[in-house]
């Protein structure tokens, strides 16, 4: 099959594309001009795209030229720390609807796009896809946004349509900016870690069962809302002291040297069964393989 990734160059993007390419499907990953492309490296066979998807034209031009049966939709603004709130959230909107015509132009079948667990009303325990929504940032809304209008949409112009809320991720290739892999480095240099008391529950999964879960709503294919999550309530603060003792410095975090902050929920986890039931997905890590896989990787890599 013939798929398009966009944001192929992320954090999940570039896993996306490595478990297209190695389960034998012709990828097209679609990069911004400019933008870091480490995480592709030797990812091969391949067809790197070059383009804006803000450039009308310019992508217009790419999707008459390479045709994609099916799209995976991740590019969003997504810098730590920022995005929340970033008006940039309003541009992806835009963008995303746009791209959806465009796709539709080209005889694109199928789209799966990627939203969030914040998009949910938080207060209501296990979150399931029939759960209340209530998003409480600009990034929140604007994805539920897209996905009321493009479920529509898409009916309406006959392409298959899934929207994938994505809950809490961490593994290799993340941006050292996030949790996970700024405690590793840490660890790793022998550094204290300033903590939170570490008490907020929250729904992990590894970066590489997100990759699968979303190959798998592209090829089923499975229209609708589904959660990709791991269904497995997890305090923060266990996670932490996993990696610690993983790497042999359980004394470096120090928790409660953070306050906790107020704006955030104190349990987020989700139900993934109708995932499950509409694919056969499941995880493949355990939390604790998968925090030791993401420790060994970052530990290969040279220290910057």
């Amino acid at each position: 099959m013939r798929v398009l990734v966009t944001g192929a160059a992320g954090f999940v993007g570039a896993s996306v594309v490595r478990r297209l390419v190695a389960d034998g499907h012709e990828v097209g990953a679609l990069v911004r001009p400019g933008s870091l492309r480490w995480r592709l490296d030797r990812v091969e066979p391949l067809t790197v795209i070059e383009c804006d998807l803000s450039d009308r034209e310019a992508l217009g031009r790419a999707l008459a030229g390479w045709k994609p049966q099916t799209c995976i939709h991740l590019a969003w603004y997504a810098v730590p720390g920022k995005y929340l709130d970033a008006r940039e959230n309003l541009d992806c909107l835009a963008v995303s609807l746009q791209l959806l015509e465009q796709l539709a132009a080209v005889g694109c079948g199928r789209v799966v796009m990627t939203g969030t667990c914040a998009e949910y009303d938080t207060d209501q325990g296990y979150l399931r896809e029939s759960s209340p929504t209530r998003p409480a940032t600009l990034y929140a809304a604007a994805k539920l946004s897209l996905m009321m209008t493009s479920a529509i949409r898409a009916g309406q112009l006959g392409i298959g349509f899934s929207w994938a809320r994505l809950f809490y991720l961490y593994g290799p290739y993340e941006d050292p900016r996030r949790m996970v892999p700024s405690l590793i480095r840490s660890l790793l240099e022998r550094k204290p870690f300033k903590a939170s008391s570490g008490q907020q529950i929250r729904d992990y999964l590894h970066v590489e069962d997100v990759a699968g879960a979303l190959c798998a709503l592209a090829i089923a294919p499975a229209d609708g809302t589904f959660n990709v999550c791991s269904g497995e309530p997890v305090k923060v603060r266990d996670l932490m002291t996993a990696l610690a003792r993983l790497a042999g410095h359980a004394d470096l975090v120090g928790f409660g040297e953070l306050p906790d902050r107020a704006w955030e929920p104190a349990f987020i986890c989700g139900d993934s069964s109708r995932l499950r039931a509409a694919t056969g997905w499941g995880p493949s890590y355990e939390l604790e393989a998968g925090l030791r896989q993401t420790l060994d990787w970052w530990a290969s890599r040279p220290r910057t």
